[in-house]
């Protein structure tokens, strides 16, 4: 326990003098980059406007000195433990830290203990910090509530999963939740420019080509966004030169910069050429332009989106198993973020690009688009709306003869199963049903 956690940006801010000297504290330790660039108020955090503005959360927080506890939810580098250091630093409160790594129920109770006596004794309240918190047991979350609920600390806990799987009722209800979002890549850029600018940041230039690459593997996380920048400028400055270009990155990053933008023509023909291979049946191929696409940076919840049109525009109820699919990959890439999201489109990946493929779904809803554009639809048939409308569930079969498109649609045929997959099954059944509900037409059912 303790709270060097908030105390290390002003020892490195103290040694560097304001003037832009040596990056190390008073004992000549070196202090990260990461850890020398920590806002000094909640107007430096970056990314987390909807939080830190004037009459966001946050402030309104900071300001009234509620003591309310909090949960900081978001992924690695968006700024939890920086806005848990701030708010221990307006609170006046005595500061303790634990990280659900390495505490145990036996260091919780001790940390409480300590802080109802201090409450007791000095009226001093206690900010217990808690990183990692879903990390915490149920029994181990169990054991903070009663310090919660009366008052003897203010717990501010920050875990990169969401509270509502990973936290226990009690305290969930007990706590204000505050969800941090990924570092957009403006933000990016300022942090860099901070870096570069900042007494307390470095003194070297930088490619525009080494920023971008950079911002690139970040991927919306500031602190190794500043670690890569940090550990670039020193190869560089160990290979004498003047500015630190892409190389640099890629040799500390140990990869190769990806021609890949996401802004541009790179993001959509990458994209289109991994839905192509998906769509053509070939999981190598399909695999690669994901791991491109993944190892660029590119926000998993595009691709998950990107699956999901690819299920049923490709796939649809060829395997009527792959839309579901897609859901659920989608929902756990929005629980779990990079790294291991890889993980879960991989296997979204590879089930739909060997699943038998139909865009007879895709075919038939446009079809009847263009035949509502042209027509406008025609009227309902007027027994649909009246009493001579006959109860399919009164015929033995479930079906009956009846007309149920407009007059001036009653011949369309639109959903035309392919014979791949479980539409073979759906493509005679459907045969058989058209026959049934269409033995009045003209055209006999065909």
């Amino acid at each position: 326990m303790g709270d060097t956690l908030f105390t290390a940006p002003d020892d490195a801010q103290d040694s560097l003098g304001g003037d832009g000297g040596s990056p190390d504290d008073a004992t000549g330790v070196h202090v990260p980059l990461a850890a020398r660039l920590r806002p000094a108020s909640l107007a430096e955090v970056v990314g987390q406007d909807h939080l830190t503005r004037a009459d966001g959360p946050l402030a309104r927080l900071a300001t009234a000195g509620s003591g309310a506890s909090v949960v900081l939810y978001g992924p690695p580098g968006t700024g939890k433990t920086t806005i848990a250091m701030l708010l221990g630093r307006q609170s006046r409160a005595h500061v303790v830290e634990l990280s659900a790594v390495n505490a145990g129920v036996a260091q919780v109770r001790s940390a409480i203990t300590e802080a109802r006596d201090r409450l007791r004794r000095h009226s001093t309240p206690t900010l217990l910090f808690i990183d990692e918190v879903h990390r915490f047991s149920r029994t181990q979350q169990d054991a903070l509530l009663p310090a919660v609920e009366n008052g003897w600390v203010t717990l501010v806990a920050a875990t990169t999963e969401n509270p509502s799987f990973s936290l226990v009722s009690p305290l969930l209800s007990r706590s204000l939740v505050l969800e941090l979002t990924p570092l957009s890549d403006d933000d990016l850029k300022n942090l860099i420019e901070r870096a570069l600018t900042s007494p307390r940041g470095l003194d070297v230039t930088l490619s525009d080509e080494a920023g971008d690459h950079l911002r690139r593997l970040a991927a919306g996380d500031g602190r190794r966004l500043l670690t890569l920048l940090e550990a670039a400028a020193a190869a560089a400055g160990a290979a004498g030169a003047e500015r630190v270009d892409v190389t640099h990155v890629e040799q500390v990053a140990q990869r190769v910069a990806l021609r890949y933008d996401r802004a541009g023509d790179q993001h959509y023909d990458v994209a289109s050429a991994l839905i192509k291979s998906i769509r053509g049946s070939d999981v190598d191929a399909a695999l690669h332009y994901l791991a491109r696409m993944a190892e660029a940076g590119e926000d998993p919840r595009f691709l998950a989106r990107r699956l999901l049109i690819s299920a049923a525009e490709d796939i649809g109820l060829a395997d009527p198993s792959a839309l579901p699919l897609a859901v659920a990959a989608a929902q756990a890439v929005g629980l779990v973020g990079w790294p291991e999201a890889r993980i879960i489109l991989a296997e979204a990946v590879i089930a739909l690009a060997l699943a038998p493929k139909s865009n007879a779904v895709y075919t038939a809803v446009d079809a009847a688009v263009r035949d509502v554009r042209a027509t406008g639809g025609g009227g309902v048939p007027a027994y649909l709306r009246t009493e001579a409308y006959a109860y399919p569930h009164d015929d033995r079969r479930g079906v009956v003869a009846q007309q149920y498109l407009p007059d001036a649609l009653a011949h369309a045929r639109y959903y035309r199963p392919t014979s791949r997959g479980a539409e073979a099954a759906l493509g005679e059944r459907w045969d058989n049903l058209r026959s049934i509900i269409r033995s009045t037409d003209s055209e006999g059912g065909s």
